[in-house]
């Protein structure tokens, strides 16, 4: 049974991915707006750090004089203390407002207090580990580092209203004149791609309405909204269709132009909430019609039900377009997009004073990776898409070459290719084959082999990891230590591909010493043992919340660990064979392979096409 925990807000702040992930898992009481937290989690030793990071959080808070050994208010507050707030037991990734019931009771735990006004406490994190391991919700009096009260808002005065006559009416109706039908303040409508948008005047500030505002109509449409799916009804996009053009797509792009720029800020709470919202409305198969819609959808709630509303009067959110108008954050994004170059350093980057891959070149070229360089260096290649034609043309000659050396190798097109994009960002293909003896140390001479024949320019990384350890998946706590945090073990090359043959405009084949107009790809060449080919290519395949989801869902719901170079028990480490059948006999290819693993995972199949989570 789930412990009482008060409402949690976690900070992230000195937590890793995979440990920020483990513990949003544990907490049923999670919230991700800090406005609505009464226990404030994380590791915070000191009260100026607690400060530091409810001002970073835009948290204002009165301090409040503790007791020591307390963990109730003073008798002065505790008459204060009715009505209170019940809890919500509720769990879900969302970037919601959840909404407060009232009921009227005097709170009955000893451990905090519920009341609207009660305090808000920042917790050092060992009080919730220890609290799990104890079985029980422990008093809260040796973790508080810092306790505050929201202040009240400030009273308005009362004002007489003056005597109004005529002639005020008058001379008030004269100035606001021009905002009439007619005038030139007047709201117009402009059509672009065949859809009309409000534009607001350039001296008005655009800001997202504070409430969610239902007119009569749209209450009746209310009353006859589709039913949620039953397949929406899990916080698991695992377990949902999505689609590569949902419904709602418009919508959908506006929020993740918003999550780009949390990303890339740094805000992992809010990626992961953002995450949520979008996997759930991309696989929601009806138009939306008020905010009213989304509130009730799994993993949105009144935050992004807001932001619809605001979508739904101006066709677009101002938070997506001042992201996008943000000198900081387009620079943040161009390093971002540097292969090898992730968001930490880009900010990194940033904070030297760099501002574009001119000043990167000029002044740190020499503190660059080989791969960031290679990065720079093709910037401009790498961001063209790929078309399909493209994509199936290198995939074909890797297997070429791979069955060249020895022969019976398969090969499946993963990554955006196989979820039905038209056009790719890069090439990604996993090669098995029934005998384990012909994958082992296979990556090496595919990557030789294209190297001679002029098609790989640069190797950006060469693992051969899986090789080196016999091909058997790695236990799950394997020496000691943990197996990775969703990135696979399998062999792999991620290169740099340009097609040598280039002709002429006349049709003749070029000199060796022009130089070749085809554009620089970057590929990636996973090797898989036919063991384990399933999971390569249910993982490499699927979206990136759609392998999230996947991977919490293994956790939580099958006590697995899975990722693309297999599965493991938690319990006892070992490798968990989903793959072979119940004949014992392998897969007879890896498509088979891949579908067998969502059976034995108790997953109903969901086909490439609708896996398009983002």
């Amino acid at each position: 049974m789930a412990l009482d925990f008060p409402l949690i807000f976690l900070l992230p702040a000195h937590l890793g991915s995979e440990e920020l992930q483990g513990l949003e898992d544990q907490i049923p009481t999670l919230t991700y707006d800090i406005n609505e937290a009464e226990v404030i989690l994380g590791k915070v030793s000191r009260k100026e750090r607690a400060l530091f990071e409810l001002r970073k959080h835009k948290l204002v808070l009165e301090e409040v004089a503790r007791a020591k050994g307390s963990a109730s208010p003073s008798p002065k507050c505790r008459r204060l203390l009715t009505p209170v707030d019940a809890f919500s037991d509720a769990t879900s990734d969302t970037a919601s407002d959840t909404e407060s019931h009232v009921n009227f009771k005097q709170p009955s735990s000893p451990v905090f207090s519920t009341s609207r006004t009660a305090t808000v406490k920042v917790v050092k994190l060992a009080w919730f580990t220890e609290s799990v391991k104890a079985g029980r919700v422990l008093p809260l009096d040796d973790y508080v580092v810092f306790e505050g009260r929201k202040p009240p808002p400030t009273p308005m005065k009362p004002q007489l209203l003056p005597t109004t006559t005529a002639a005020d009416i008058l001379k008030r109706a004269l100035v606001d004149a021009p905002a009439a039908p007619g005038g030139g303040s007047r709201p117009r409508f402009s059509y672009g791609q065949g859809k009309g948008r409000m534009e607001e005047p350039s001296h008005h500030a655009k800001r997202p309405p504070a409430l969610i505002h239902q007119t009569t109509s749209e209450h009746e449409i209310d009353l006859h909204l589709p039913p949620i799916p039953d397949f929406l009804h899990t916080t698991y996009s695992c377990q949902r269709p999505t689609p590569i053009n949902p419904p709602n797509e418009t919508f959908i792009e506006q929020l993740t132009k918003i999550r780009t720029a949390r990303t890339l800020t740094g805000d992992k709470i809010g990626v992961r909430a953002y995450s949520s919202a979008i996997a759930t409305l991309a696989a929601y198969p009806y138009y939306l019609s008020s905010a009213q819609e989304v509130a009730r959808l799994p993993g949105c709630g009144s935050k992004i039900a807001l932001l619809y509303q605001e979508f739904k009067e101006t066709g677009e959110l101002s938070e997506a377009k001042e992201d996008e108008i943000d000198p900081r954050l387009a620079v943040l994004k161009l390093f971002y997009e540097i292969w090898g170059v992730g968001e930490t350093t880009a900010r990194e980057f940033y904070n030297k004073g760099w501002r574009d891959l001119d000043d990167i070149v000029e002044y740190g070229w020499d503190s660059l990776t080989r791969v960031q360089q290679i990065g720079v260096k093709y910037y401009d290649e790498f961001q063209a898409k790929i078309p399909r034609e493209e994509v199936e043309s290198i995939s074909n000659i890797i297997l070429q070459h791979a069955n060249e050396i020895c022969k019976g190798f398969q090969m499946v097109i993963v990554g955006g290719y196989r979820r039905g994009k038209l056009a790719s960002g890069d090439v990604d293909l996993v090669l098995s084959h029934p005998d384990e003896n012909a994958t082992k140390g296979i990556i090496e001479k595919i990557v030789v082999s294209l190297e001679r024949s002029g098609y790989i320019t640069h190797t950006l990384i060469l693992s051969t990891k899986n090789s080196e350890r016999g091909q058997m998946p790695v236990a799950w706590k394997g020496d000691g230590r943990k197996a990775g945090t969703g990135f696979d073990t399998l062999d792999k090359a991620m290169v740099v591909w340009q097609d040598p043959n280039c002709e002429s405009s006349d049709g003749e084949k070029k000199k060796k010493k022009t130089k070749n107009p085809n554009l620089h790809r970057r590929v990636d060449i996973i090797v898989s043992p036919w063991k384990t080919a399933g999971c390569a290519v249910l993982g490499w395949t699927s979206g990136t919340t759609f392998q999230r989801d996947l991977r919490r869902y293994c956790k939580k719901e099958r006590s697995l660990k899975f990722d693309s170079s297999g599965i493991r028990s938690r319990a006892e480490g070992s490798w968990v064979d989903l793959e072979t059948g119940p004949d014992g006999k392998p897969a007879p290819d890896m498509l088979t392979a891949e579908r067998r693993v969502f059976r034995g995972l108790g997953l109903e199949w969901r086909p490439p096409e609708e896996r398009c989570t983002g």
